[in-house]
């Protein structure tokens, strides 16, 4: 938080200290300013981007968001899409105006606690300016109706993401800036909040997003309406909608909290029971590290489209086992419901952690891929990167994640995957910690030499200090952004020790060292 200079007033008599006075008054009036004695503010206008280090114009300032509430409407046919948005915000400033992030779609409308608000467009910027100045500390609900054919952005690397045409519908991802192609927003991960979405779509189809299915109707029309809702905090990259053609299954998975004498919490003291909001108590009584009960068993709801569907069943099938035994290396699951989306090939180049329900091609669903995709949900979805320089923590702890995985349950030691990566030039193009570019933030680095940061923590500190870091650190920062300087001091406070040596040649260091 800034902190504003305040103006001191002296009070003077006489005739002269009246107009003087008088004067000031009027200019501050004409300026569209008001004075403290009327109880009114003197806003300025909220940042247009965040400085993040590689996408500087990426979200806004002056507020952060609380609560989005999307109704959206499609049609493949035309590839238009209709949508309210309705952003539940808190101010972190006095502001006389704020900038949403919007791709290409026209704004109809817009308004601010339900009084008209004016809007104008600069390239991706939306910037409203309310009737009302806001204050510092108020609670306020932006409203914007919108719509157009949203268009995908072709990342620095080139890939494309955001709202993605399928034969008869569409997939939307939104790694790093996708999401602002079809709902206005702070789009940086480092504003999280929670989401209520309302998706209609042609007879036929279905249309699939994160969190928990809440409704679903058919119209008069005999269009199709589902509701979907995300009550724990999600960056806007993480959201998803997928619309076509799909078959849906439903499943549990259990054993997704830890046992009452079992997992540490950040403080290093065990999880103990406590009642749920409506009396009842998780059947092992145990509790997240905020003190709400842990869900002993998460629903799992996955969706293939029809031509993958048979030939996806039985991995889609392994999701609650992955998921439990997941929850019993990292800590409880962070999230109130699970799954998967898989989509036919040709149109999505990659697989993406969506929360709660990670989206693939189906040529990329593969136990591996679906092992890193889940483990995301830990390390990325719930603990999110502070910016996109922070990165590797999601990617490195994914992969490692992977190599815990296959050392549990399939014989092959993390060390064989170290010794892989270690002799591969192109994990050393750059530390993993600094990307030169935001063309790089994908590349092999952030994955495998992160991992690596990991494997090489490990070793150092020995198994025991390892396993409470891993399960400690999504709970110190559950739901919440997170730094690489974070992490670093994390660890060291977990192991009770520098580790200035680790770091300077693994996650920062230029060169391959000599000896692993």
């Amino acid at each position: 938080m800034t902190q504003r200079n305040r103006t001191d007033r002296h009070h003077r008599t006489g005739a002269a200290a009246g107009g003087l006075a008088a004067a000031l008054t009027a200019l501050a009036l004409l300026a569209g300013g008001c004075t403290e004695a009327t109880g009114g503010v003197r806003g300025t206008p909220g940042a247009a981007g965040l400085r993040d280090p590689y996408f500087p114009k990426l979200g806004n300032g002056g507020y952060d968001v609380d609560r989005y509430a999307l109704t959206l409407a499609y049609d493949p046919g035309t590839g238009r899409l209709d949508g309210t948005a309705e952003i539940t915000a808190r101010a972190t400033q006095d502001l006389s105006a704020f900038n949403l992030d919007l791709a290409g779609l026209t704004v109809d409308r817009a308004s601010v606690d339900g009084a008209p608000a004016s809007v104008n467009r600069a390239g991706n910027e939306l910037t409203l300016r309310p009737r009302e100045e806001i204050r510092e500390g108020a609670e306020f609900r932006t409203t914007v109706v919108y719509g157009g054919v949203p268009e995908p952005i072709t990342d620095a690397d080139g890939s494309e993401e955001g709202w993605l045409r399928t034969a008869d519908g569409v997939v939307a991802v939104g790694e790093p800036a996708g999401s602002m192609t079809w709902f206005p927003g702070n789009h940086h991960p480092s504003d999280k909040a929670v989401y209520e979405l309302r998706l209609t779509v042609p007879a036929g189809l279905e249309g699939i997003s994160n969190g928990t299915r809440t409704g679903r109707r058919t119209g008069a029309d005999g269009r199709v309406t589902t509701e979907w809702r995300t009550t724990e905090p999600m960056a806007s990259y993480l959201a998803t909608v997928a619309i076509g053609r799909y078959e849906t299954t439903t499943a549990v998975a259990k054993g997704t909290a830890p046992k009452a004498t079992g997992a540490p919490t950040a403080t290093g003291a065990p999880t103990t029971g406590s009642p749920a909001p409506d009396g009842s108590t998780t059947p092992d009584g145990s509790t997240t590290p905020d003190g709400s009960p842990a869900p002993a068993a998460v629903p799992v709801l996955t969706a293939a489209e029809r031509p993958v569907a048979a030939r996806t069943a039985a991995l889609r099938g392994e999701i609650p086992e992955i998921i439990a035994r997941q929850a019993r290396r990292f800590g409880p699951y962070p999230f109130s419901s699970a799954g998967a989306i898989v989509t036919v090939d040709g149109t999505l180049g990659y697989a993406l952690e969506t929360q709660t329900r990670p989206v693939f091609p189906a040529a990329s669903f593969d136990r591996t891929t679906l092992v890193h995709e889940l483990a995301h949900q830990w390390f990325g979805n719930s603990v999110s990167p502070a910016s996109w320089r922070d990165l590797w923590l999601n990617e490195g702890f994914a992969t490692y994640a992977e190599w815990l995985y296959t050392e549990e349950y399939e014989g092959v030691p993390a060390r064989t995957h170290f010794e892989r990566a270690l002799a591969q030039e192109a994990n050393w193009a750059f530390p993993p910690a600094a990307p030169p570019a935001a063309e790089n933030l994908f590349d092999p680095p952030v994955y495998q030499r992160g991992a690596m940061v990991l494997y090489k923590l490990r070793e150092t500190v020995g198994d025991r200090t390892f396993d409470e870091i891993l399960r400690g650190w999504p709970a110190k920062y559950r739901h919440a952004n997170a730094s690489t300087d974070d992490f670093t001091a994390y660890a060291e406070s977990v192991a009770g020790r520098d580790l200035d040596q680790l770091w300077d040649v693994w996650l920062y260091g230029e060169e391959k060292p000599d000896a692993p």
